[in-house]
């Protein structure tokens, strides 16, 4: 399995897993240090486990992350990004994302 992009997942500022764009959809999977100290899980619907998520279509919860309306076409307008590529929206306008989960296109 090809990985083309990732993103760095943190909750409350702490890398809690790695979430990555594959040739066969998406995969998500949580960190192994995050798992052992005191984890909190990215939602309800991605419960922690130290196996490995994976999705044909950007997991809910993330694609849920993205702007929508007007913020949208701020977004995409500013960046070039076309709104048909999930993944890349995600990576842009989620680095400081309302919520504890923020995402990271490098690891921090």
């Amino acid at each position: 399995m090809s990985t083309f992009r990732k993103a760095f997942v943190y909750i409350r500022d702490r890398y809690a897993g790695l979430l990555e764009e594959t040739d066969d959809g998406y995969r998500f999977q949580y960190d192994t240090e995050y798992l052992q100290r005191d984890p909190v899980p990215v939602s309800l619907t991605l419960p922690l486990t130290d196996e490995p998520y994976t999705s044909k279509t950007l997991f809910s919860f993330f694609d849920g992350l993205i702007p929508e309306g007007w913020l949208l076409n701020v977004v995409t307008h500013n960046w070039k990004i076309d709104r048909r590529d999930r993944f890349g929206l995600l990576l842009i306008a989620c680095k400081d994302a309302i919520g504890i989960v923020t995402i990271q296109e490098e690891r921090l």
